[in-house]
């Protein structure tokens, strides 16, 4: 580490000084005009998403593992099945790979047959209810 000389110092203050004296921040009024229509439709969307369960779906679990590993093989997944979502569940002590969002047992069963071709310990996560 260099040592600075005192007059290099009060030079470099006064300059840190000078250069902060001359901050300001920017002060501006907003004014939002929203159509009275924009209110009816948010509250018409909140009311259709509550009635909308997400729940009613089968679902894949490919993985159950540590965290390094399952992100791999969810992006190996997401290479060799790039139709079908996936996503990362941490469950206690472990990280869990759930694949897809079929709408009927029969689909989630046709998709698992493909899945079990590539993946050793898959099972179908029927929906909790």
């Amino acid at each position: 580490m260099r040592i600075l000389t005192p007059s290099k110092t009060i030079l470099l203050s006064l300059s840190m000084f000078a250069l902060t004296c001359n901050i300001n921040a920017q002060e501006q009024n907003i004014s939002l005009n929203q159509d009275p229509k924009f209110e009816q439709l948010l509250n018409d969307k909140r009311k259709i998403n509550t009635s909308i369960s997400t729940n009613d779906t089968y679902k894949i679990q490919i993985f159950s593992g540590k965290s390094d590993e399952a992100k791999k093989t969810l992006s190996g997944f997401k290479r060799e099945f790039n139709t079908i979502d996936g996503t990362i569940i941490f469950n206690t002590p472990n990280y869990k790979v759930i694949v897809g969002n079929f709408k009927t047992r029969i689909e989630a069963e046709r998709n698992l047959e493909e899945i079990k071709k590539k993946y050793k310990s898959v099972f179908l996560v029927k929906p909790s209810k």
